[in-house]
């Protein structure tokens, strides 16, 4: 199983540039990096990245991140992995754009 991150393209050339992240301005203030499953990626980009067309998707392993992960309950009481540590490069198992279309974004096939 993979998780997903959506990261907005500067903040993914950025990740890029240093190794590790410390996430979104929203994971900075919840203190903790916010991931989503397969079955809640589609929901994550309709609710916080409704309009915004320049995204990567980014997929980890999450059996690689050890006990810095977390599955804690979140939006309709369904558990959601959180990082409580920097993000590093070398944990992303693959990255692909996730544009903007007429009805959504969209996802690359075999994702959801």
């Amino acid at each position: 199983m993979l998780i997903f991150k959506i990261f907005r393209r500067p903040e993914w050339e950025e990740f890029r540039a240093a190794g590790s992240t410390d996430g979104a301005p929203v994971d900075i203030a919840d203190g903790f990096i916010h991931f989503s499953t397969a079955e809640q990626v589609t929901e994550t980009a309709a609710q916080h990245f409704t309009s915004e067309s320049d995204l990567v998707l980014v997929a980890f392993d999450p059996d690689t991140m050890g006990a810095d992960l977390k599955w804690e309950t979140s939006r309709g009481g369904a558990l959601f992995p959180h990082l409580y540590r920097q993000l590093r490069m070398n944990e992303v198992i693959w990255d692909k754009s996730l544009p903007l279309g007429a009805t959504g974004h969209i996802f690359p096939e075999g994702v959801i």
